[in-house]
């Protein structure tokens, strides 16, 4: 069995462009508590900067991706490209919702208890293990091919020019995104934190940070809690989404 929490906040935003999903719920505002046996879903997005309708594109991208019947067989790239097409035609029917675009990033655990990850465009995931966090996906980014490309450093990342342009993501009119899909091959270990988060945590609280709050001995919905104001804390001026997921025994 798996023990899964996600919450959303608005931050100092007017509107939340976020929202997450675990198994077949999708959430845009508050928190939501499961006990999940596989096979499931969990992820979050963020809606586009600057584009059309952000919080549409962001709910209907998880409703989407909430239908799908996961199973170590699924198709996911043909299943996230079907959405991704579903999303793009729903935007360009309406002139308010035109161009509308979301970020994608999720865990999948099929029948066998298997791990798979999910990612489109910069939200993220994180282990935490021993104390330690590691980012598991990689940001399709423009800074983040720089940085492969050695022309800036890691620490440019973070405040460079051109860091919040990102490669094509789901909705998008002009280009079909490229999903980054993870088949891990391995089950989730007694212990680990899996944790998924829009740019509005990753952008201003730093891994060491983040380690600092969950290593706290507290319930995980707190720490989650904890993540959020902290980001606010500092400055953040955007929405705040965070799932997390541990495994126990039934």
């Amino acid at each position: 069995m798996y023990y899964c929490c996600g919450i959303t906040s608005q931050g100092v935003m007017p509107h939340n462009e976020d929202a997450f999903l675990i198994h077949k719920t999708v959430i845009t505002d508050g928190a939501l508590e499961a006990k999940l046996a596989p096979p499931f879903l969990l992820g979050v997005s963020d809606g586009v900067s600057g584009e059309a309708s952000g919080e549409v594109a962001s709910r209907q991208c998880l409703n989407l991706i909430s239908s799908i019947r996961f199973s170590r067989k699924t198709n996911m790239e043909r299943k996230l490209e079907d959405v991704h097409n579903l999303l793009a035609q729903y935007g360009a029917g309406n002139s308010e919702t035109r161009n509308m675009q979301a970020t994608f990033c999720g865990i999948g655990v099929d029948e066998n208890n298997l791990l798979h990850f999910f990612n489109v465009g910069d939200s993220r995931l994180y282990r935490y293990r021993n104390a330690k966090m590691r980012q598991l996906s990689t940001d399709q980014s423009l800074v983040q091919m720089l940085y492969k490309e050695g022309t800036i450093t890691k620490e440019e990342q973070k405040t460079h020019a051109y860091r919040h342009i990102i490669s094509p993501v789901m909705g998008n009119l002009s280009h079909t995104p490229t999903p980054d899909i993870q088949h891990a091959g391995e089950r989730m270990a007694y212990g680990d934190v899996l944790l998924l988060c829009t740019d509005g945590l990753s952008d201003v609280v730093s891994p060491s940070e983040m380690e600092e709050i969950l290593a706290l001995p507290l319930p995980l919905p707190r720490r989650l809690e904890r993540l959020i104001a902290l980001a606010l804390k500092k400055g953040g001026k955007d929405n705040v989404t965070i799932v997390a997921m541990v495994f126990f025994e039934a």
